[in-house]
This record gives structure tokens, sequence and C-alpha cells, in this order.
């Protein structure tokens, strides 16, 4: 067994910043389902969705360097930069995302189904099962905004209510996850 084996970078990521370049198939492999489900929920066209795809992985590959395991995992740091790369797009192409109810089933996928899902580290769960605990306006109100990067007023107008009812639901939307995330959940019970 070779010595080098032993310090070889272990994530995908780490081993595209330090030039592997079979390391680009694997990260193409391993993030292609979470990458192109995030692309087609932000974009309304299918070739939009591909173009969209191809320009995250030329991202990754790009800021690869950046990823720090010790601040947060591979699939996470994966998610924040397709999403930045997403918002940014739409911002540029001045759409917005459709509006769409979220559905209490939409928000326990992480809980139900993980394998079939993107991964989701530990924190990412207690987020999401701190969200199901907000009121549906809070939850609509914050998903738009922090998934979805749309401005407070034009949620606002999307939603018919006023500005400072939008940003209070946010505000203690917020607020209400922070305190959420800083105590331990109980273990959930069947309703």
């Amino acid at each position: 067994m070779d010595s080098s084996e032993n310090t070889q970078p272990s994530s995908v990521l780490q081993r595209i910043a330090a030039g592997d370049s079979s390391a680009v198939d694997d990260c193409l492999e391993q993030y292609r389902g979470l990458v192109w489900s995030l692309a087609n929920r932000y974009c309304r066209v299918s070739g939009d969705a591909e173009d969209a795809a191809q320009e995250i992985f030329v991202a990754l590959w790009r800021s690869a360097d950046r990823f720090d395991p010790t601040k947060a995992s591979e699939s996470t740091f994966v998610t924040m930069i397709a999403r930045r790369r997403l918002i940014d797009r739409n911002r540029r192409r001045g759409s917005s995302p459709e509006l769409v109810s979220i559905s209490d089933s939409e928000i326990e996928m992480a809980d139900r189904d993980p394998i079939d899902q993107i991964e989701l580290s530990d924190e990412a769960a207690k987020a999401a099962r701190c969200l199901r605990h907000l009121s549906k306006n809070q939850r609509q109100i914050l998903t738009l905004s922090i998934d979805r990067g749309e401005a407070q007023s034009a949620i606002a107008a999307a939603l018919g209510m006023p500005l400072g009812t939008v940003k209070s639901y946010a505000r203690r939307g917020i607020l209400q996850l922070r305190e959420c995330m800083k105590r331990p959940l109980a273990p959930e019970t069947a309703s």
C-alpha cells in the first residue's frame, strides 16, 4: 500500500482542489441529482435548468478550494453554491420563481426519506424539524426569502400582504428558528 494514499483528500471537492482530474467525474456522479433538482426548482424551462446545472458545476470546481469540512458537510456546501448561483441567475434575468404553497409533507421530506433525498447534515435536518413548528405564513415567507432569494417587497406583493406584516412574520420566524436550533429537540411522535 502506497503511503501517499493516506494523505489523499477524502472529499470530492478536496480532491478537485488538489487537482485530481478523476474527482470531476466523481463530483458529477455524486451531486448531479442534487444540482438537477435545485436547477429544476428554480428554472421554469428545461433548457434553462440544464444551462444552470452546468454553471453550478463550473462554480463548484472553481470554488472547491473554499470547501472546509469543519464548517459544513460537502452536500451543504454544494447546495449553498447552487442556490447562490440560481438566485443570481434569476435576478440577472429579472425573473421571479413561481409562488407555490409549501405543504407540510414537503417540509417533512428530510426526516421521512433521507436516503432518496439529498444527504442532509444533522443541523439541516434539525432546521427542517424546527421549520415545521412555524406558522404556515412564516414558513412560506421564510422559504420565499431565504430559499428562493425573493425580496420582502416582492413577497408582500405576491402574497397580497402589507410589507410590515411580511417583515414581522419573517423576523418572528427567524427568532423562533434560532431558539429552536439552540435547544435539543424531543423525538417526534406520530400524530
